[in-house]
This record gives C-alpha cells, structure tokens and sequence, in this order.
C-alpha cells in the first residue's frame, strides 16, 4: 500500500529536523538566560558589562542564522523566546544609553519578536522607575512615563490578537505603575 522508500525517507526528514531541534534548544537556552543576566546588569547600571556582553549574543545568533537559517530558527518556540528577551534587553540597553530605540541592523529579526519585545520593555521601564523614584531620581522617573507612553501609544497602531494581544496588555498596566510613580512623586512636591 505504502512506498517503503517514501516512509523510508519521512524517517529520515523527522529525524534530521528532531535533531535540528535539539540543536537549536541547546543554542536557544544560553540566549534566553543571558539576556536575563544583561537586563540585571542594566537595572544595576552596569552598562559596560551589558554592552560586552549584548555583542557577544549578537555574534551568537548571527552564527546560529548562518548555520541553521533564520526561517528553520523561527520554527522553534525556544529560539523566538530567546530572541524576544535577548531584544528585550538590547533595546533597554537603547533606551538607557541612548535614548533612542530602533532596528538592530545585522540580525534578520521577525516583526513579533520586535512587537513582544517592545511590550515587555515597557515592563522594564517600569522596574527602572521605581527604582529611580526611591534614589529620589524624578527626572528619569518623568522620561520613562514620557517614553513608556510613547511606545505604548506606538503599540495601538496594531490590531493585535493572540500572544501579541497579551503582551499588550500587560505593557498597558506596567505604564499605568510608572504613571502612578510619576504621579506619587509630582504631589510629594
């Protein structure tokens, strides 16, 4: 009934993408948990560390591209979680050193990862403000609230649904925390 030479070779084709997948798990893991540690580093203040350490990610999944090809990587649920933090925490590095955000050039980077990772900095800028509002900071605690409105106010261009959709939200309630930061602190005055 079955050509054993066509089961013969979706065995093959299963086992090479399982041990893709393999591959791009054990790849993927360090990405993630690094970009945790620079996002630290960053709350810390710590920027030389952060910078360092974000060009060394960056060659990392430049060669994982390279290797694998960016469609097969965007295949796999732990390589797009590893991108979204790893822009999550080159984009706050952006935003604390540069006071700008934008495109990182030499990645070949999905809309999503972009979208997802721009919501949840506006959950790091929220860390940022409180921690800046207890060194008594009032100047930076009124740029998150300024550029954390902004972003999200860039976020209601899109028509989101699904996971994007969640993250939205979310991003929506951490602005409503650094806005009430702003808030306690303008009528402490």
């Amino acid at each position: 009934m079955i050509k054993k030479t066509f089961v013969n070779k979706l065995k093959k084709e299963h086992i090479e993408k399982n041990k893709e997948r393999s591959k791009i798990i054990r790849s993927s893991n360090p990405i993630l948990h690094d970009s945790k540690r620079i996002i630290f580093s960053l709350h810390r203040q710590d920027f030389k560390k952060a910078e360092t350490e974000l060009k060394k990610l960056e060659e990392e999944v430049k060669k994982l591209q390279k290797n694998l090809g960016v469609n097969r990587l965007e295949q796999e649920g732990s390589y797009k979680a590893a991108i979204e933090e790893f822009l999550e925490a080159h984009l706050f590095w952006q935003w604390l050193t540069n006071y700008k955000i934008e495109k990182l050039k030499e990645l070949k980077l999905s809309h999503e990862s972009y979208l997802g990772a721009i919501s949840d900095l506006i959950g790091e800028m929220a860390r940022y403000s409180t921690n800046q509002a207890t060194k008594q900071n009032t100047k930076e605690v009124a740029r998150a609230s300024e550029d954390a409105s902004e972003l999200l106010a860039s976020l209601t261009e899109f028509d989101f649904t699904g996971y994007l959709r969640t993250k939205y939200d979310q991003a929506r309630g951490h602005l409503k925390k650094i806005e009430q930061v702003n808030y306690d602190i303008s009528i402490r005055r």
